[in-house]
């Protein structure tokens, strides 16, 4: 599979917010219940940090992106990622692709350290977070509602080793 790696832009948007609700409506990959506007996303999300995979004919297979964790300057640093693939691109080593752009990024902008938090039954994000270099650092019990149901969360990070 011919795969490219670039910037995520406001072209992509539909893609991206079709791939985010397929995910949402899953049920495993976040508390969200339905994508938010594509002004909202691009509004949300850090513009040199978020990439796109694409195929042969430019279709979207997949997005990452980060936000600031926090606006006070002790965690300048630090982000919170998402990382989504398309049903049908799934196991093709497309979110390691995304993952390893991110890195790269992130690294080269001064950032020490990518955080994300995954339900524990979402197995396969939680297996490419730990092939990606990320490590868990504990779990959130019930920290949240999502359709009525708490739901657990275990956190994930990645520390840049350059930084």
């Amino acid at each position: 599979m011919t795969l490219t790696v670039a910037p995520l832009t406001a072209a992509h948007a539909g893609q991206i917010l079709a791939i985010y609700q397929a995910g949402i409506d899953e049920g495993n990959a976040t508390f969200e219940t339905t994508a938010p506007t594509w002004k909202q996303f691009d509004a949300a999300k850090l513009p040199g940090h978020r990439f796109a995979a694409l195929d042969a004919d430019s279709r979207l297979l997949g997005w990452v992106a980060a936000t600031p964790v926090s606006d006070r300057c002790a965690y300048a640093g630090v982000v919170e990622h998402s990382v989504y693939v398309h049903p049908a691109a799934r196991g093709r080593g497309v979110a390691g692709r995304l993952l390893a752009a991110l890195v790269e990024s992130t690294e080269a902008a001064g950032i020490w350290t990518i955080q994300s938090g995954i339900f524990p039954e979402n197995a396969a994000s939680l297996a490419l977070h730990r092939r990606a270099g990320f490590r868990i650092i504990g779990t959130r019990e019930r920290i949240g509602r999502h359709h009525g149901v708490w739901r657990d969360v275990v956190l994930l990070e990645r520390r840049s080793p350059l930084l």
